[in-house]
Parts: C-alpha cells; structure tokens; sequence
C-alpha cells in the first residue's frame, strides 16, 4: 500500500509540474529585468542583458520580430516564448 501511494504522489508531480510551467506570469520585454527576462526559455544572463541593451540603443520593442534582432534570438526562442513575452 506505501508503494502505491508513493507511487501515486510521484505521478501527480510529474503531471502538475508542467503545468505549473505554463503559468509562469509574461515578462515585459520593454521593462523587465535580467532576473526576468532569464525567466524565458532559452534566455540566459547574456542574452538578457543584449535585449536590454538593444531596448536602450533603439527603444522599446513594439513587436516580437523585432525581439529577433538582438542576436542570439531566433524564431524558435520567440516561439517557446510566445505565451510569456509582453511587450505593454
């Protein structure tokens, strides 16, 4: 019977975890942070300080192709993201 309900509990986290995953709040690319913006799938420390570079350089991003061109994003970035990317 404890093998059971260990097994069990074990099922229930492995499918509320992706879940979880999914809520995550959006990131407002024009205002966030490095914390943030690391937030995003495949974002990391570096590329989030490039997207807040490019933002002081050219203003703020007024859509998700324009996120493209801070190098090091892609298409695929975009799409992992598309869900948790704000741009207001």
């Amino acid at each position: 019977m404890k093998y059971l309900s260990a097994v069990l509990i074990v099922l229930s986290l492995l499918f509320s975890v992706p879940a979880m995953a999914g809520s995550a709040d959006p990131v407002n690319v024009n205002t966030a942070d490095v914390e943030a913006l690391t937030s995003l799938k495949g974002i990391g420390p570096s590329r989030a300080e490039a997207i807040i570079a490019h933002r002081e350089s050219n203003g703020p991003f007024r859509s998700l192709h324009e996120l493209m061109q801070v190098r090091g994003i892609g298409e695929k970035t975009i799409e992992e993201n598309v869900d948790r990317i704000a741009l207001e």
